[in-house]
């Protein structure tokens, strides 16, 4: 399983049992308001905010505090200016960990970064050390029950999908950054059912990783998602199905 579909699904559990809601709305709220402050409220021609506003919608955001958030950007409402960063390092087993970051304070979302690194048997890294090994694509995550193979492929890269793959149970779609909306549009004009559509950074290789290191990678990656300065974390660790259910 890819590295990105399968922290995808850990989420995905853990997030039924913490019900962490309020966090996941705060993070969307982040989004959305720096989305509009970039390019505009208008969401045919801000193709940032159109994903930031679906991914609210799907996970059942109030039609008003998404509003709201866009006039936060926008200026028409008193709202909190974020800044956009990204921080680099290794975790446990030299595995990877690339972190976006949207904060209203910088020197707080650093500080609190790094620790997460320290604490879970990581390190920080310099700019650059290890963001040339991802890649920025578009990505959805098709379930195998809801749709034939065949069909798939043929409306996926018709779309201008560069890769479909099986994994366990769903079905990967892979684009160019670029092709992200249109591919989308395509499976939804097919109804062709599907989750976890966004733009990411996904790994070209992976690590695999084993034992403690495997534990603590878990654990480090899960206090980066529950970080409120940390708006999503890529790795490139790999870490075997029957670990990750047992931890």
């Amino acid at each position: 399983m890819s590295g990105h579909n399968k922290w995808s699904s850990i989420k995905h559990r853990k997030g039924a049992q913490d019900a962490k809601r309020g966090k996941i709305f705060t993070k969307l709220i982040k989004e959305i308001t720096v989305a509009a402050r970039s390019a505009g409220s208008d969401i045919e021609v801000n193709p940032r905010l159109r994903s930031a506003v679906a991914a609210a919608k799907a996970e059942n955001m109030p039609k008003d505090n998404i509003e709201r958030a866009i006039k936060k950007g926008t200026g028409e409402l008193e709202g909190v200016s974020y800044e956009e960063s990204s921080y680099e390092g290794y975790g446990p087993g030299g595995a990877a960990i690339l972190v976006e970051s949207l904060t209203d304070n910088k020197n707080r979302a650093v500080a609190e970064i790094r620790h997460i690194f320290n604490k879970y048997g990581g390190n920080m890294g310099e700019n650059g050390c290890v963001a040339w090994m991802f890649d920025k694509k578009g990505y959805f995550n098709v379930d195998k029950n809801a749709v034939d193979e065949e069909q798939l492929m043929e409306v996926a890269l018709e779309a201008g999908a560069e890769d479909v793959r099986e994994e366990d149970d769903s079905f990967e779609v892979i684009t160019e950054s670029e092709a992200f909306d249109a591919v989308k549009e395509a499976l939804e004009g097919a109804d062709i059912p599907f989750s976890d559509a966004e733009v990411i950074m996904l790994p070209q290789n992976m690590s695999e990783l084993q034992g403690k290191d495997a534990e603590k990678m878990l654990k480090l990656m899960d206090a980066m998602d529950d970080c409120d300065d940390v708006q999503k974390v890529y790795t490139n660790a790999d870490i075997p199905d029957d670990m990750v259910e047992t931890l």
